[in-house]
Formats: C-alpha cells, structure tokens, sequence
C-alpha cells in the first residue's frame, strides 16, 4: 500500500521589526522566488500575499521534510535573494519565528480568499492583531513580550 498525505499549511512571518520592507516593484517577484524554493523542497504552493511587513504562505509541504525545515529554507533564501536586489534600498530580513497553522482540506478557498484579500484586510487590523489572532484562535499559549521582536528588546 501506498503512503498518501494532504500536509496543508497556512504560514505567517513578518520582516524584521515589522519594518514595511516588501515594496510593490518588488513583491511579486519575491513571492515567485519562495515558490521555487518550496517546489525545491517537494512542496506546492497554492497562495502567496501579505503587505508590506508581513507574508502569508499557503502551502502543501511534503512529509519528507520537517515544516520547521522549509520554512528556515525558505526564509533564509529569500532573505538573501532580497538583499541582493538593486529594488530594495534597506537591509532585508525576516523576523525570528513563524506561525504554522494546518488547513483542512474543506478550509483552503477561504484561506486563499483571506490571503487574496490582505491590503483589504489591514486597513482596518494590524499584523500584530492579526497574528495575535491567529495564536489564540489555534490555542496556542504565548507570551506577549516574545511574540514580536523590537528594535529596542531583541
């Protein structure tokens, strides 16, 4: 018998210190280039956005590589393709730590849509409260003063 698997992830990061680093001019090509590094990692990627501080990842990982392994891949790869382009006038970095929450199956279109829908979404909520959300809706315990890096406390 044959081994199957639908690994569905819906995954968060924000850049270092939250600082809007991700332009416009830039963006899809960043989003193109974290796709190829997940399909480097047999992974699937069915929905890429985000803002200008923040991206949200939804993927199909494969069960041969540990979901903390991609995603430092992936960061750790486009964090150094970013500090290569001539578009992006700072120092790029992700922030320490990510959110990884698993999608049903029944639940991926209206994952996509949030997603799609992000610039929409943060007129009225910031990454920061989205992302407390996020942790208290998937009951996950934290602490509020290591939740986020600041330029000030680490």
């Amino acid at each position: 018998m044959g081994s199957y698997t639908q690994l569905t992830y819906h995954i968060v990061y924000a850049t270092k210190y939250r600082s809007p680093t991700i332009g416009d001019v830039i963006r899809e090509r960043l989003y193109e280039y974290m796709g190829g590094t997940l399909r480097a990692k047999k992974g699937h990627l069915i929905e890429i956005g985000g803002t200008a501080d923040h991206v949200h990842v939804l993927a199909r990982l494969s069960p041969a590589f540990a979901v903390a392994d991609v995603i430092r891949d992936v960061k750790a790869n486009s964090s150094g393709w970013m500090s290569e382009q001539p578009e992006v006038k700072r120092s790029f970095e992700w922030q320490k730590g990510y959110g990884a929450f698993t999608v049903s199956y029944s639940r991926i279109e209206p994952v996509r849509d949030y997603i799609r829908n992000q610039r929409e979404h943060h007129r009225v909520k910031t990454f920061q409260e989205e992302y407390i959300d996020f942790v208290e809706r998937h009951h996950i315990e934290f602490r509020l003063e290591y939740l986020f890096e600041d330029e000030h406390h680490g």
